[in-house]
């Protein structure tokens, strides 16, 4: 089975346009970084390095410090396909990351995305 083209793709390519996205809708990029070190466990100086590094997506979820324990709770449609049905443990991450990235371009508060 090969591996998904995104796998390889750097963090900080995609990182950008997550960005953009909630900027739109007048959401920050402060709330971007909120959700992404929630997730995954960087504090703001550990992802500001891997963007800097330019690491891939399977660098990026590889080196995390570790997925948030709530993390299971993400649920719904990204892209036509339910997050909690993904079957490869990385690409259900890039989902994860999607589906709450999704959730604050569309102002959901904070409190709700975080799972809190």
């Amino acid at each position: 089975m090969s591996k998904h083209p995104i796998f390889a793709m750097a963090f900080a390519k995609v990182y950008p346009m997550y960005v953009q996205k909630v900027e739109r809708k007048n959401q920050s990029k402060n709330d971007v970084d909120r959700i992404i070190c929630w997730l995954t466990g960087y504090d703001q100086a550990g992802l500001e390095a891997q963007i800097e590094k330019q690491v891939d997506f399977a660098t990026f979820f590889g080196e995390a410090p570790s997925m948030h324990p709530n993390c299971h709770l993400i649920k719904g449609v990204v892209c036509g396909v339910r997050v909690e049905e993904v079957e490869d443990p990385l690409m259900q991450k890039i989902r994860w990351l999607d589906k709450l990235i999704d959730e604050l371009a569309k102002g959901k508060k904070m409190e709700k995305i975080l799972r809190e």
